[in-house]
């Protein structure tokens, strides 16, 4: 898939710091009894929430820099992202959590700190790499006949390459509040990210450096939120290069994580090749992309993304006490809690694409380069709606081969199915055109996901027939709550502006999730039951 799955902005969707241990005393009081699932899943969508709101904001205001900056601007930004998953927020949470869980508190302690050591020296490394590679990599990323400012856009991918530092050490304090179920300061995080770059970009003047410099500033925020948090619960570790036995553990395991999600980016190295081919699209495509993922992050952070992050801690736990009934009921109970929220999303995302869009329009688009952004965004996010259900089935499963410490099936499935969504890419785009990004990405999701189902039910048997029957009803449900927003929508202004964009997803959005919302009451589903009890109370 050509998107980070999750996590904060971009995931996302998380530092002249110094860090100190702040070590447990010397008797510690019983600790406070553990939120609950629900309690948990709340916190971080309340901050994904708020993240990706606030980074639509941010989303909205850089694109009144003008075209040819924001394209620019977002290749370079890219750069820095690509090793971001590579080596900090995907590769930390999946790798290091289930070997930290199976330690001691003395264990854990210098784990934390002999870990964020190594990840200090290794981004200090490739960030003097990346500055001085700069016209390397840039010519990578665009295609020989680019519809991008090359220089440009390599003098703000130097000017951005710090930013990878501050993303990988705010990864690693996420990691480790997460790991003992603190998410309020490491969901809320992000939030910061998105104020500070949006006081920069308001503030200051609107030149690439100082766009540039807003986003640095941004990271910074995001990690210095998250410090007295660690301080106050005793996790805020001394970078130290001091072996650990853990370390190999968590190396082994970051190691084949590392190298799927290297087919990842070299999935969206080929995107963005493809975008900033001239002979292919105009200009304002890359933007219009990067507005289509904006929302599309959104979503999936909101309602995929979070409640697997809630739940992982309780997977790697059930795992490493071998309890196997209660891992096969939290993977069933997260995927049909997945499901039932991305499938209404799904369709109204498809049929209101061009109104999700207009939202991030603070300006009506009248120039070429605008009305081209604009159709850009509509496209691809209509065509990647369709695989919210898929790959949300994806996102589970692979965090449940990741708690097991199975990494290797997780990793031969998702190399493959990264793989096929190039070759999907490659037949598909210059074909059907926006569409065929979707598609594609919809298609290797389905594969992805019957592939793990398989190694899944051969490890430790599937709750096949309870996930194909919740699937068999909101599926349809949902396809009904599209088409019933798309009646509502044509009678609706025509998007483009702000305005009839809030208008159509408030009307259309409402009637269709209205309908699919008092479906699922009819249905009985225990998903809508158990909020309607809540309510109740």
């Amino acid at each position: 898939m050509s998107l980070p799955p999750s996590g904060p902005p971009p995931a996302p969707p998380e530092i002249n710091l110094t860090f100190e241990d702040a070590g447990p005393p010397a008797s510690p009081p019983p600790g406070p009894p553990r939120r609950s699932l629900q309690a948990n899943t709340i916190i971080i969508m309340l901050g994904t929430l708020g993240s990706r709101l606030s980074g639509i904001l941010r989303q909205m205001i850089i694109n009144l820099f003008g075209t040819g900056l924001t394209d620019a601007f977002n290749v370079a930004v890219t750069v820095p992202n690509l090793l971001r998953e590579l080596l900090a927020e995907g590769a930390l949470v999946n790798s290091f959590i289930p070997v930290y869980k199976s330690l001691d508190e003395a264990g854990r302690r210098q784990l934390a700190q002999t870990f964020s050591g190594v990840m200090l020296a290794v981004n200090l490394l490739l960030m003097a790499v990346g500055i001085v590679a700069a016209p390397l990599v840039v010519d990578l990323l665009l295609s020989a006949t680019p519809n991008v400012d090359r220089d440009l856009a390599v003098y703000m991918t130097r000017l951005v390459m710090p930013f990878l530092m501050l993303i990988s050490l705010s990864a690693v304090a996420m990691g480790l509040l997460n790991a003992d179920e603190h998410f309020r300061e490491s969901s809320f995080a992000p939030i910061a990210f998105n104020l500070a770059s949006i006081a920069a970009l308001v503030l200051l003047p609107d030149t690439a450096t100082w766009l540039g410099f807003g986003w640095l500033l941004g990271g910074v925020a995001q990690l210095v939120v998250q410090l007295p948090a660690l301080h106050r619960f005793g996790l805020l570790p001394t970078p130290s290069l001091k072996p650990h036995p853990a370390l190999g553990r968590v190396l082994r395991q970051m190691a084949p994580f590392t190298l799927t999600a290297g087919a990842r980016q070299f999935l969206n190295v080929y995107v963005l090749n493809l975008l900033s081919n001239r002979q292919l699209f105009p200009d304002g495509t890359t933007s219009g992309y990067f507005n289509a993922q904006a929302l599309f992050t959104m979503v999936n952070g909101l309602f995929i993304v979070s409640p697997v992050l809630a739940v992982f801690p309780r997977f790697s736990e059930a795992a490493a006490k071998g309890d196997w009934t209660l891992f096969k009921q939290l993977t069933a109970q997260t995927i049909r809690t997945t499901t039932f929220l991305a499938a209404p999303m799904s369709a109204l995302m498809v049929v209101l694409a061009p109104y999700a869009i207009s939202v991030i329009n603070l300006e009506v688009p009248r120039l070429p380069e605008e009305l081209d952004k604009f159709a850009a965004g509509s496209g691809i996010l209509t065509g990647w709606a369709l695989a919210l259900v898929p790959w949300a089935l994806v996102t589970v499963l692979l965090r449940t081969f990741y708690a097991r410490e199975r990494t290797r099936e997780a990793v031969t499935v998702s190399a493959i199915g990264f793989v096929l969504e190039v070759g999907l890419y490659r037949l598909l785009v210059p074909a059907l055109g926006l569409m065929g990004f979707g598609l594609a990405t919809t298609l290797s999701g389905v594969l992805m996901a019957g592939a793990l189902t398989v190694l899944y039910r051969r490890a430790v048997g599937f709750p096949g027939r309870e996930i194909a029957g919740h699937l068999a009803r909101v599926v349809p449900l949902a396809t009904a709550a599209g088409g019933l927003a798309w009646l509502v929508a044509r009678v609706l202004p025509d998007p483009g502006f702000i305005v009839q964009g809030i208008l159509g997803l408030v009307v259309a959005g409402g009637v269709g999730l209205g309908a699919y919302l008092a479906g699922a009451l009819v249905l009985k589903l225990p998903e809508v039951a158990a909020v309607t009890r809540r309510l109740r109370r």
